[in-house]
This record gives structure tokens, C-alpha cells and sequence, in this order.
């Protein structure tokens, strides 16, 4: 489809259904309605059904989000992302056991998903030093006998991160690693009731964030400052963290992917935004949006870039159906006109829940040197993208909605409001 092409009569209010999130929800309420045992035991069992497919007799996950999604146990998540303190052997049939960072083991009393807790045999750099070698056979070996105990004679073992001296450690005691980063994210990607509550919860949170945010922009203020709102919002009420710093003002919107910066914000400039935050219960809540800086108008030109921006978006969102693949979207999306194509977003869309995840639409131009093609089903929530900065032009827009897909088409989860002082005409 042209940009200047005439627009479908639904594609303003594409059908789509907005059902499970009251905005402002309250999280104790969603806490209540999400039952924690049942998700822990829905996610442990599609973890597991993946590994039994490949025949493997377990895994051993470092990533704190793979830990999370497995067994419900979380401890310094953003800390152990770079420190491999902490991880959890998974067999396909037996008990988890968790190898949790010093004296933490109380941390995950409770957790039925978990049989045994013991402390790590940490052999990265920072804790063993010049011991590393020796730490990691130590490691190794205890490793070796839990698959020995619970494969049933399988030596497969899955694991998402293992540095050279951990692999031939673990090859010594004739462990043949595999991976399982693939089979967690297969696991991932269909969601059910329970996790759709929690990461309603996150959205919300976000979505308030988001409206402090608006309502504090002034001329005068740093990026930063502005950003810090949304940390502020999310950590008061019980988020987690935010992944990014995806937040520019005026000529810093374009090309995107500059981080937020001390520039002091100016009237009549563009702040765009992606919140990449991780939120209550550990769910992502990944929506953009492009903001407005008064006292003043909106320029023909801003109107015009965000029109279009406004415009993909929903096309996107109208054309998304279960069924579809991957590739089959991204031919059929809406097409950029030449003068943004360069400066596209990195996707068309992109899977969605603890963190971005599988799977990665890919735009068509980019098929070539690392798409792939999958099939989109119901329970998978994705994320539908837009970046319009021309090539170069002075500002950039950035816009992004988080949805469903239902049996029969798609539900919008994010419900935060569009700038109507930004839309063009045509579209009020």
C-alpha cells in the first residue's frame, strides 16, 4: 500500500477488542486473579513438553528470565544477567533444582515448582579468578550426577549459556550440550490467562507512567529528567526495571536508537519514547509513543510524519490475522515510502512476555540476510512497530501497540491515546 493510497473505512478504528485491561488496574486486584501456582505449573510444563520433543534429559538455565519462566524463582535479575551466579537444572521428568547466589536460599521458600535449593558453584571470571578451571570442573561434575540421577540414561542436556570452560568440563563426563534457548522461547510464545493478567498489570503501570511523563513534559527539562518518570512510576509500583534508555527529543529522533541524554527538551520539538519496561510480575510492557513539547502548534511537517507513523501502525494492526506467517505479513504490511524506507525500524513486529522474545518479523527487505518465516497462532501476544524519520529530515516518530491474537483476530492490550493535536486532519 502507498502512503498516499486512499485508507480502508475501518482502518481508524480497526476491530479489534479491548477487553482485559481496566486502565488503572489495581495490582493486589491482579494479583488475586492471576493464579501464581497454576502459571508456574503452565509454563514449567510447555518447558518441559519442548525438551521431551527434542529428547533431551534436561537443562540447566542460567538467564534469570528463562529461571523465571521455568520454576516462578527470581534474585537480582538485571545483576545476574553478567554475573552467571545463579542457575537451575531442569530435568525432563524429576526434580528442579536450583543453584541460587550466596545465602539466598531462603529466597525461594515457597515455590512449589522447586525441590531442592543449593548454593552455586559460581566459576565465572569475578568469583573464581585464576581458579576458574578448577571451579568449573567442580561445577561440572555435581551437574553430571543430576543428569546421571534424573536423564535415564540421556546425556542431552540443553543449556542457554556455557562459557568454553564449562563445555569442556561438562564433555569430559560425556555431557553432549545442546541448546535451549530455542525450546524456552517455543515454550514462551503461547501465553495463558494468568501470565495475559500479569502482563495487563504491567501495561497498566506503564500506561500511567506514560501519562506522567505527558503531563510533566516542559520546555527546560533534560530527556533524562523526563525519563526518570517512567523509572519512578514503575519501580513505586512494583515494577522491575526498564531494559532500554530509548527516549530523544528534536533532532535526536532521527535516525532512532539514540539514548535519552541531559539535551534540554525545547518548545515546538518531538520527545518520542519506547518503554522496553519490565513491570509487575515480570512482564514486559513494550509501547511507543511521540509526544508533543508546548507552548505551541504541532508543524504541518511533525503532523505529517506522525499521520504516517499513525497510519502504519494500524494498517499493520488491521492486517494481522491468525494463521498468517511471518513472511506473508511483512509482504502484505504497509509499505514506507522511499524517502523512510532507509531509516526503518528493525521489525515489523515482535513477539512479546517476560522480555522481546520469538518470534521476529522481519520487514521484507530484510528476509534476505537473517529473516524467517513461523505462523502466527492464538495466545501469542506481539508487538506491532513504527518508526517514520525521513532520511535526512530533522524529526522522527516512533509508535508501537501491544496486542493479542484471539481465535478470530486481535485484541489491543495497550490502550494509552494517540496525540489527536498531531493527527493530520483527515484522520479526527
Amino acid at each position: 500500500m502507498s502512503p498516499d493510497s486512499p485508507l480502508p473505512a475501518r482502518l481508524a478504528e480497526p476491530p479489534i477488542t479491548r477487553g482485559r485491561k481496566t486502565p488503572g488496574v489495581d495490582l493486589t486486584d491482579a494479583a488475586a486473579q492471576a493464579d501464581m501456582k497454576r502459571m508456574r505449573a503452565y509454563r514449567l510444563g510447555r518447558f518441559r513438553a519442548q525438551l521431551k520433543a527434542r529428547d533431551y534429559a534436561g537443562a540447566v538455565l542460567y538467564d534469570p528470565i528463562n529461571i523465571r519462566y521455568a520454576t516462578g524463582s527470581r534474585n537480582m535479575a538485571v545483576w545476574t544477567l553478567h554475573n552467571a551466579a545463579r542457575y537451575a537444572f531442569v530435568p525432563t521428568e524429576g526434580p528442579i533444582v536450583l543453584f541460587d547466589f550466596h545465602n539466598c536460599e531462603h529466597l525461594s521458600d515457597g515455590i512449589e515448582t522447586i525441590a531442592e535449593v543449593r548454593p552455586a558453584c559460581g566459576w565465572y571470571f569475578f568469583s573464581a579468578g585464576p581458579r576458574l578451571e578448577e571451579k568449573a570442573k567442580r561445577w561440572a561434575a555435581e551437574i553430571a550426577d543430576l543428569v546421571k540421577a534424573h536423564g535415564g540414561g540421556n546425556k542431552r542436556l540443553a543449556m542457554d549459556h556455557c562459557d568454553p570452560a564449562g563445555v569442556a568440563a561438562l564433555a569430559a563426563h560425556g555431557i553432549e550440550m545442546t541448546d535451549a534457548q530455542g525450546p524456552i522461547e517455543y515454550a514462551r510464545v503461547i501465553k495463558s490467562d494468568d501470565e495475559l493478567i500479569c502482563m495487563n498489570a504491567s501495561i497498566s503501570v506503564c500506561e500511567a507512567g506514560m501519562a506522567r511523563m505527558r503531563d510533566a513534559l516542559r520546555a527546560g527539562m533534560t530527556e533524562n529528567e523526563l525519563w526518570a518518570v517512567l523509572h519512578h512510576t514503575n519501580i513505586a509500583m512494583g515494577g522491575e526495571w526498564i531494559e532500554t534508555r530509548l527516549l530523544a527529543s528534536g533532532g535526536r529522533t532521527n535516525p532512532w536508537f539514540q539514548e535519552c541524554s541531559d539535551r534540554i527538551i525545547r518548545a515546538g520539538e518531538l520527545v518520542s519514547f519506547d518503554t522496553d519496561l519490565i513491570g509487575p510480575f515480570g512482564y514486559c510492557a513494550d509501547l511507543s509513543r511521540s509526544f508533543f513539547c508546548g507552548p505551541g502548534r504541532p508543524t504541518d511537517e511533525q503532523k505529517r510524519i506522525y499521520g504516517l507513523a499513525y497510519e502504519q501502525i494500524h494498517f499493520n494492526i488491521d492486517l494481522i490475522k491468525p494463521g498468517m506467517g511471518f513472511r506473508e505479513v511483512s509482504e502484505k504490511s504497509f509499505r514506507l515510502p522511499n524517502s523512510c524506507a532507509a531509516n526503518r525500524y528493525s521489525v515489523v513486529f515482535h513477539g512479546v512476555g517476560l522480555c522481546d522474545e520469538y518470534p521476529h518479523g522481519a520487514y521484507l527487505q530484510d528476509y534476505a540476510k537473517g529473516g524467517y518465516d513461523g505462523e502466527l497462532q492464538p495466545g501469542m501476544t506481539i508487538c506491532v512497530e513504527s518508526y517514520i524519520g525521513e532520511v535526512g529530515g530533522n524529526e522522527g516518530v516512533k509508535l508501537e501497540q501491544q496486542v493479542l491474537i484471539t481465535d478470530s483476530g486481535l485484541e489491543l492490550l495497550s490502550t494509552f491515546p494517540f496525540e489527536t493535536d498531531l493527527l493530520p486532519s483527515r484522520w479526527l
